[in-house]
């Protein structure tokens, strides 16, 4: 928890886009279900939720182990300060029908993964989708970010997860390019 507190502190943070990146908002873009619960997991400033209100979804949930980039989202949207958790995502109990991934997978220890897929298949609700960016690099032990492979996501979600796509983004932010797989994962 203070790794990351002390991160936003210092204005540590290269993960940030400073906006919601294409994939993303793509993705968004083509949903037609307003009443979909969301949770965006370490969501950092959260620029996939500020997009997701304007775009008029009301029910997204942002849940950050660290404090600041929470207020920061408060200060932008106040009236959506109950939708912000500051709590170990891992500690979360209740359900959702999509996760957007974004940074937040890479940003765990490798050893915590198995832990990450059995949270999201048990967070999401029946025919529930965990969607977004995975980073396609050697998966490395100095990190965050910790890099991965098609393989070994294939390898790791198969057993909880029914691949809907997984495939290079051909729409990623500069420093990202040819570096993310843009996913979709339905919970079995």
């Amino acid at each position: 928890m203070n790794y990351w507190e002390e991160r936003y502190k210092k204005g540590e943070t290269g993960w940030d886009a400073g906006q919601i990146t294409s994939p993303i908002k793509e993705y968004i873009d083509q949903l037609t279900n307003k009443n979909l619960k969301i949770l965006i997991p370490g969501a950092g400033n959260g620029y996939e939720f500020d997009y997701l209100i304007k775009k008029g979804f009301q029910n997204v949930y942002v849940i950050d182990i660290a404090e600041t980039p929470l207020e920061n989202i408060k200060k932008r949207k106040p009236e959506f300060a109950s939708h912000l958790i500051h709590a170990d995502f891992f500690t979360l109990e209740t359900t959702f029908d999509l996760i957007l991934e974004q940074t937040f997978f890479c940003a765990i220890p490798p050893e915590i993964r198995p832990q990450y897929v059995e949270k999201m298949a048990e967070l999401l609700l029946p025919k529930g989708k965990l969607a977004g960016l995975l980073f396609d690099f050697p998966l490395t032990t100095e990190g965050p970010p910790f890099g991965g492979s098609k393989e070994e996501y294939i390898n790791r979600f198969t057993p909880k997860f029914e691949i809907k796509k997984l495939e290079r983004s051909y729409n990623s932010i500069k420093p990202r390019e040819n570096k993310e797989l843009f996913f979709i994962f339905e919970v079995k």
